[in-house]
């Protein structure tokens, strides 16, 4: 009897400890880009430990899963990715893991007239409009707080926090956009990944190639650009980090040749956010970066 009962409150003691381990335990949450460890780190706190598969200069659009991918992606409780083709092939492995493990299109619930399309293919950059972006948060907030209910205090706090300085920052975005003279309102940059950017911020935005690194461009594109860049006095046009600066280059060098001055306005986080420990290694830091370099270099100062 004296064993039984030793037993049973050894038995009892076990439980209740790996309850509380389970109750304090790290939802482990693998996502695709940066951009969206970003957004899940930012609403899960402590109570998440997130792995991004892409790095700083990652081109997700070209991106391929290694086999050491494939093995985190196994073992995560959470999977996060962007959806809309961002991610180009690798969207079958996400549908098909969709069946049985917890995986989620951060992009799943925007409201469908927000998206938009480019020859019947929907744009990805998604996280260029801010309050786009506040909007995928706020379905990474439903996600933690049904796969983690007891924590859900703790994200919504944290939630609530994160979204007032994005909402912060989007006021501060329009305000330094309108401070660029309206014909010099023109971005131009190595592939079209700020669509949303233009259409949330009233600027018009041109990319040699299209929505996908993968796209290709013709003469006639580069021949369009420079009449565009003539008429209205452009004075800069932006680089990419995950784009090679090539064809940017051969623009500016082609429209000088024609007797027009032209530079290179600096570098913009695109489809990857910088280096961690840097001030563009998260995303409100990358997108202050951006909005900084192209009202300084569109102004001309």
């Amino acid at each position: 009897m004296k064993i039984n009962s030793l037993l049973k409150r050894f038995l009892m003691t076990l439980i209740l400890t790996l309850g509380s381990l389970n109750a304090h335990a790290q939802l482990n949450v693998v996502t695709t880009t940066g951009m969206i460890a970003d957004l899940v780190k930012n609403i899960g706190g402590d109570q998440v430990k997130v792995t991004p598969l892409m790095g700083s200069g990652v081109d997700p659009h070209l991106y391929k899963a290694t086999q050491g991918d494939l093995r985190k992606l196994l073992r995560a409780d959470v999977i996060f990715y962007n959806g809309l083709h961002l991610e180009g092939k690798m969207q079958d492995i996400f549908e098909k893991m969709a069946r049985k493990k917890a995986v989620y299109a951060v992009s799943a619930e925007l409201p469908q007239n927000r998206i938009i399309q480019h020859h019947q293919h929907p744009d990805p950059h998604i996280w260029f409009d801010v309050e786009l972006w506040l909007h995928a948060g706020e379905y990474v907030l439903k996600v933690l707080n049904e796969t983690a209910p007891e924590q859900k205090a703790l994200f919504q706090a944290n939630a609530q926090r994160y979204f007032a300085q994005l909402r912060q920052l989007d006021d501060w975005i329009k305000q330094q956009i309108q401070s660029i003279p309206q014909a010099q309102r023109v971005l131009i940059t190595a592939h079209d990944a700020f669509g949303y950017f233009g259409q949330a911020y009233g600027i018009k935005v041109m990319g040699l190639q299209g929505i996908s690194t993968a796209s290709e461009f013709g003469l006639q594109d580069i021949k369009q650009l420079k009449q565009i860049i003539v008429a209205n006095g452009i004075k800069a046009v932006f680089v990419e980090s995950s784009v090679s600066p090539r064809f940017i280059e051969s623009l500016v060098k082609g429209v000088e040749a024609e007797g027009h001055q032209l530079h290179i306005g600096g570098e913009l986080f695109s489809d990857a956010m910088g280096l961690p420990d840097t001030p563009e290694g998260d995303y409100l830091g990358m997108v202050k970066h951006n909005v900084e370099t192209i009202t300084h270099a569109l102004k001309g100062l």
